[in-house]
């Protein structure tokens, strides 16, 4: 008697394009791993993913606005969840697997560290070998969660992790060795970058940062002038510009949507992730952050008691870099404040 786990491998097969990823033939684990009866390989994946620690702390840790303490502004666990949505909006329209294209996107920044991009600068100016969230997020899963033995993903979903990140470069880089080896890999690459591109206009909007008059005309004009509306069209320009090629999926961009996209994240960066009000807040989190660092570096017992021993055998540097990019923004604080600030007499 097949099992549920089979049947759904099976309707995978008749459904899916020639172009999908197929859950039945996946590269597999690191580890032996005993297969579901009920759910695929990759819904297995995003179960494990759902359930980690790392996924529950993103609900605390900076999206754009450091520590928020509106209840409207994303924080990096709702920048996930709308990147899945948007992923599988797109995989289901391309006929590709909707399980993969979730599991990496709830993966793909769990290894972010505490105040957003700030926390990545001050960890990849200290730590021996740099930092990215993205290498970073890798590691959550292979090694630091479940007690030092990770998640024992399957290949393409830790591939799609590992390759999601396109910092300010192209959405598909030249460097074939950077793009995803699944087409899923690549449809979570598009669905960030859509998912930030919107909400964190959104966001700025409403922290007063920017205006929506000062939102370019052509963006407005092309893209739309409501959230939801710029994201179909964002959708859109994805889906019409993709096609076989050559046995292959190739992704595109309409041109015309594909420059307002741009012009757009320009935009972002000079007015809102550059402006004085996000800034000035990220040089207070990195002070908060590279005095962390350096004091965990010196006072190993006070780390020990923080952290406990597993992972001796990686570097100090190595233990207190997993350490604080763990952290939440509260956390931080409060350990800070905890070391740094003085305390009161009784």
């Amino acid at each position: 008697m097949k099992s549920i786990r089979q049947e759904i491998e099976e309707r995978e097969r008749s459904y899916l394009s020639s172009y999908a990823c197929l859950s039945a033939e996946s590269l597999g684990r690191t580890r032996p791993f005993e297969r579901c009866p009920i759910r695929s390989a990759f819904q297995c994946d995003r179960d494990s993913i759902v359930y980690s620690k790392a996924f529950r702390r993103l609900k605390h840790k900076t999206q754009v606005f450091l520590a928020p303490t509106g209840d409207h502004c994303r924080t990096r666990l709702t920048h996930t969840l709308e990147v899945s949505e948007i992923a599988r909006t797109l995989a289901r329209a391309l006929s590709l697997n909707e399980d993969l294209v979730e599991a990496i996107a709830l993966g793909h920044d769990l290894g972010h560290t505490p105040f957003g991009h700030a926390g990545e600068s001050v960890l990849n100016e200290l730590v021996p070998g740099g930092f990215s969230h993205y290498r970073q997020s890798l590691r959550v899963v292979d090694v630091l969660e479940n007690g030092g033995m990770g998640l024992n993903l399957t290949y393409e979903v830790r591939d799609g992790i590992v390759k999601h990140s396109k910092g300010y470069g192209e959405v598909l880089p030249d460097n074939k060795r950077d793009i995803p080896v699944t087409a899923e890999g690549c449809v979570v690459r598009y669905a960030d970058i859509i998912a930030y591109l919107s909400h964190d206009l959104d966001d700025a909007i409403r922290s007063l940062v920017i205006r929506s008059e000062d939102i370019p005309a052509q963006c407005q004009k092309m893209l739309g002038k409501e959230h939801s509306r710029r994201i179909v069209t964002m959708i859109q320009g994805v889906l019409s510009a993709t096609e076989p090629r050559n046995g292959k999926l190739v992704f595109g961009l309409e041109k015309k949507v594909g420059e307002a996209m741009q012009l757009l994240r320009r935009f972002l960066y000079e007015n809102v992730y550059r402006s004085h009000q996000v800034h000035s807040e990220f040089v207070k989190a990195s002070k908060i952050l590279r005095e962390l660092y350096l004091y965990l570096l010196d006072n190993r017992d006070f780390l020990e008691q923080e952290i406990g021993s597993f992972a001796e055998s990686v570097s100090l540097e190595r233990r207190v870099c997993d350490f604080i990019a763990s952290m939440t923004d509260r956390y931080a604080q409060n350990m800070y404040q905890r070391i740094f600030w003085p305390k009161a007499l009784a």
